[in-house]
């Protein structure tokens, strides 16, 4: 987040800040002495002007605020600057729910359009007005997801995290052996957790509403109780505090899992693959939808199979041959 707030500065917010919250809105309280002549001081400022002084501000030195009153760029100064601890939470608050509503938007539509059988749309346990619903409680569930996601990124943004720029810190070999590592300890993490969410003390609570849709589409992925989402994102963040990540690299791969997530929940069950036997893909998962206690992997099957929950991919288990059979059924007739 820290990468994406930082471009997001330089580009837009930047500039947003310094209108929100401008800098030459302060210049004339006491402690900010200034002979700027474009600081015009009103003795009677704007209705707009005193609600802008009533917020918190770092201290602003008289040095400062002479360099941005009398520098051609005094409309881009504002007194928040981007290390400011309020405005970073707000900016990464609006990052993250613009950010989570493309990413579902762009790849679940992709998925849903391209890839997604809409023949699995007559399934007997496919749900009336499902995908709407499907979108409706995965609105719901982002605001707050993004409200417990917030410690985690504001932590990545003030520097408390492992992640670095430059390659040779570590090396190329740790760069390469890091993509693994990320992939092996979040799959385990998230088995145990999303594992856990089955406990019947749990699962009613939290973890059931995903369930409720058995012939997933794409835009299930994210269609759960927002505490459900925020859980089994967790060994995402809890990785870069544990272990050095590349900054790109984990923006890279933290967009690559969700585009799986998405991709998982297609419910397409193309068996015979070699694989199929390495990979937890959509198969495994719309197995998970329709049995519940199997397949609770993100990508791989190594921690079902050690574990006792792993349930292989069948031709003769996939949900399509009861849309085949419902359709003879009503040719039949």
């Amino acid at each position: 987040m820290d990468l994406i707030l930082s471009v997001a500065d330089s580009l837009v917010l930047d500039n947003v800040w310094a209108k929100l919250v401008p800098l030459t809105a302060f210049v004339d309280i006491p402690s900010i002495p200034t002979s700027s002549p474009q600081a015009t001081l009103s003795a009677n400022p704007s209705a707009w002007t005193g609600l802008l002084r009533s917020l918190p501000h770092p201290p602003i030195s008289a040095e400062t605020a002479s360099k941005a009153l009398n520098s051609t760029v005094a409309s881009a100064a504002s007194a928040w600057p981007r290390d400011y601890f309020p405005r970073q939470v707000i900016s990464v608050s609006v990052l993250t729910i613009i950010g989570i509503h493309a990413l579902y938007f762009i790849f679940a539509g992709l998925s849903y359009y391209l890839i997604f059988n809409h023949e699995m749309m007559k399934h007997p346990k496919f749900l009336k007005n499902q995908v709407r619903l499907e979108i409706q409680s995965s609105l719901t569930a982002f605001p707050g997801m993004t409200v417990l996601t917030l410690p985690w990124f504001m932590a990545e943004v003030r520097g408390y995290s492992q992640m670095y720029d430059d390659v040779e810190k570590y090396g190329w070999t740790y760069l390469v052996l890091s993509v693994p590592l990320y992939l092996l300890f979040t799959d385990y993490c998230i088995y145990w957790l999303h594992r856990g969410l089955h406990h019947p003390l749990i699962y009613k609570h939290v973890h059931k509403p995903h369930h409720k849709w058995l012939i997933p589409t794409p835009f299930a992925s994210h269609a759960f109780h927002f505490l459900d989402g925020y859980l089994q994102s967790v060994p995402y963040h809890a990785f870069v505090f544990i272990f050095p990540l590349q900054r790109m690299l984990y923006l890279v791969l933290f967009v690559a899992v969700n585009f799986w997530s998405i991709f998982i929940h297609d419910s397409e069950m193309i068996t015979g693959g070699f694989w199929e036997n390495i990979i937890n893909g959509p198969s495994h998962h719309t197995l998970h939808h329709l049995y519940f206690t199997c397949n609770y992997g993100q990508y791989f099957t190594w921690a079902d199979r050690v574990s006792g929950s792993y349930k292989h991919p069948m031709p003769e288990l996939d949900p399509f041959l009861e849309v085949q059979a419902a359709n003879k059924a009503g040719k039949a007739e």
